[in-house]
């Protein structure tokens, strides 16, 4: 939900789940002692990042009308994007090129947008003024806190985590985002027939994506491994270079199962 790793940083979630579980798990303000982070357990790494003075001009006219405050209340989401329509969320978008194409491509869903690093949010706010969309509102904060006070069970219509960042060292596998206890929360939280649609170029964070997601018995594959790409997902840029370097991309899109909610 930072600056995104490798050959996706256009689009990336960096959520750092360095102990996700536990920051699903812990009471507010603990911190297990294993794990690197003083106080308080977040979904995300703050990196440093510089806003241009086109995104801070972004973040000034744009910012009141498409940037949503966290509050510990659920959204009404017909009130704040002024009409009833399919509800996505995505979880880290980097610098938004992905996200302003998918809700150009889709005018139909309205798209909740969460991520904390400001030159991502100052840049989409900044797409979004260049090509007038009206369909997307961004949450700079924790997707967790969003999920945990703002989205009750059954609201999302489908969730999007592009190219998360993938802790390649081994010991950090554990702060990945694509975790179970997550997964569950977007689960539950997905209607009937909603879908969860993860990316990544990463090949053995795709495989442990896999087996998390094939585990959440909300969850069914709509594939047999990985998915297809989707063609509302746009290659971006730097992903185009990483496949002429031969790196590969991986899908992953599953629903819940029709009967998993009543």
């Amino acid at each position: 939900m930072t600056v995104p790793h490798s050959t996706a940083p256009a689009s990336g979630a960096t959520c750092s789940s360095a102990a996700l579980t536990a920051a699903l798990s812990l009471p507010a303000g603990t911190a297990p002692s294993n794990v690197p982070y003083p106080k308080t357990i977040k979904s995300f790494v703050r990196r440093a990042g510089r806003t241009t003075t086109g995104q801070a001009k972004a973040f000034e006219d744009l910012g009141p009308r498409f940037v949503v405050p966290y509050t510990a209340a659920l959204l009404d989401a017909t009130a704040l994007f002024g009409r009833s329509a399919p509800l996505v969320l995505e979880i880290g978008f980097g610098m938004g090129e992905a996200t302003a194409h998918i809700a150009r491509v889709r005018p139909q869903d309205n798209f909740l947008c969460c991520e904390v690093h400001e030159p991502g949010v100052g840049a989409l706010l900044k797409r979004i003024g260049e090509q007038g969309q009206t369909n997307i509102r961004i949450v700079q904060h924790d997707a967790v806190e969003v999920l945990d006070h703002m989205l009750p069970p059954a609201s999302l219509d489908g969730v999007h985590i592009f190219f998360p960042d993938p802790w390649h060292k081994k010991k950090h596998n554990k702060r990945r985002l694509i975790q179970p206890a997550l997964v569950a929360k977007l689960a539950a939280r997905l209607k009937p027939g909603g879908y969860l649609h993860c990316a990544t170029d990463w090949q053995p964070y795709a495989e442990q994506m896999l087996q998390v997601l094939s585990a959440e018995p909300l969850l069914v594959n709509t594939a047999e491994g990985f998915a297809p790409q989707p063609e509302y997902r746009p290659l971006t840029k730097f992903e185009n270079r990483g496949l002429r370097l031969g790196h590969g991309v991986w899908d992953l899109v599953f629903r819940q199962r029709p009967s998993a909610i009543d």
